[in-house]
């Protein structure tokens, strides 16, 4: 599963999970800092990607059919080490997202 991160969440996050998630990448990296959700989109299909991203307009993109699949993270404002925690806890359920037909996932923090 390779993952495509938004530009809502850090560059780091791809290479920081690379030793689950090898050729991930983020927008920034592959010139579409600056593009529309759509266009993105449209990266992440031609080249296999799943879009993780905080923003809902993915929810609206997904929902048109897919590929590429969604991850929509609902955790509000938090650190990169966090972000970076809730993905690792949430490997086994991100690789069954991935061969489901399901076209989105929600992934949220859980109350400590």
């Amino acid at each position: 599963m390779k993952l495509l991160f938004d530009q809502n969440l850090s560059q780091a996050l791809a290479r920081h999970l690379a030793d689950l998630f090898p050729n991930s990448s983020h927008v920034a990296a592959v010139g579409l800092d600056r593009a529309s959700d759509q266009t993105i989109w449209d990266h992440a299909r031609q080249h296999g990607f799943t879009v993780v991203s905080k923003d809902n307009d993915f929810v609206h993109i997904a929902r048109t059919g897919s590929p590429p699949k969604a991850v929509v993270l609902q955790v509000g404002n938090v650190s990169t080490p966090e972000i970076e925690e809730l993905i690792r806890d949430a490997f086994e359920t991100l690789i069954a997202f991935e061969s489901s037909t399901d076209e989105l996932l929600f992934l949220g923090r859980r109350e400590r």
